[in-house]
């Protein structure tokens, strides 16, 4: 029985859809889709019930998902077994703050797993490494650049505040408004040329750099910031986001590397199937 198959029936299970599997494997739909009815024909059975919103496991479906999570692990273990004296490759990822920690998990775990070989290390963007994870205002001149996520700047503002009742935010709203700066930040910058030009000020209560810090300090009421928001962040259920009228600022992150190697190469492939 192939394995990987049974890693995709896996992950269409977690899912909860076909899309959902591709995005988490890094994996072109059609790709999950053939491997899935492959190995519904090798068992003889529908796994999954098609819907308007994804797929339903089938009874034959729930009764597979169990052994399938034990057989990967113990094929896991072997391989791990007996890869103990392999010569690692190391490479050094360099990373941006706050780029959300579900999907880079999902890209970095997929990485590991096609190189059984691979010593990551992750570093600050600005450090020695091979390859980086950036937005676009990084890059630098010889450095070419792959994009994956596009990222639109918004006002994270705390629950049960006065501005989640406004429909259209505008940045006259903003006045006198308690605030949580996080910088360096691109969108911060332009946000304060448009409260200058408007003569607006805020209540800066704090200022730090991480996006991290910034939603726990508006979550515990101190005050709104603006952020770059993922499909991760805006799940947030204790706060609400608001983007600000004519005021349409979004950050580009992307696989910055200058020289190509086996690994930059894998990325590139894995980059390609996230592509925005």
């Amino acid at each position: 029985m192939d394995l990987r198959a049974l890693e995709y029936f896996v992950t269409i299970y977690e899912t909860g859809s076909l899309s959902g599997a591709s995005k988490k494997k890094f994996v072109a739909q059609p790709s999950i889709s053939a491997s899935l009815k492959q190995l519904e024909q090798s068992l003889s059975t529908s796994l999954f019930v098609r819907h308007a919103r994804g797929v339903q496991a089938t009874h034959a479906g729930e009764q597979l998902y169990p052994l399938a999570k034990q057989l990967l692990g113990q094929a896991s273990a072997i391989k791990e077994l007996f890869c103990t004296d392999v010569t690692k490759t190391p490479f050094r990822l360099g990373l941006i703050k706050g780029l959300g920690v579900a999907r880079m998990s999902d890209l970095l775990g997929t990485l590991t797993r096609s190189v059984d070989t691979l010593e990551l290390t992750l570093v600050s963007q600005d450090e020695p490494c091979q390859a980086r994870i950036i937005s676009r205002d990084l890059v630098v001149n010889n450095e070419h650049f792959i994009p994956m996520w596009k990222d639109e700047y918004q006002l994270a503002i705390p629950l049960q505040h006065p501005l989640t009742s406004v429909t259209t935010l505008s940045v006259s709203d903003l006045q006198g408004l308690a605030f949580v700066e996080r910088s360096p930040c691109e969108g911060w910058s332009y946000l304060k040329q448009a409260l200058n030009k408007a003569d607006v000020r805020l209540d800066t209560r704090a200022k730090i750099q991480t996006i991290e810090y910034a939603l726990g300090l508006v979550k515990a009421g101190l005050g709104c910031a603006y952020i770059p928001v993922s499909d991760e962040i805006v799940k947030d259920h204790e706060l609400h986001f608001k983007p600000i009228k004519d005021l349409s600022i979004s950050r580009e992150i992307g696989l910055g590397f200058i020289h190509e190697s086996d690994t930059v190469k894998l990325l590139q492939e894995l980059v390609g199937h996230n592509r925005i």
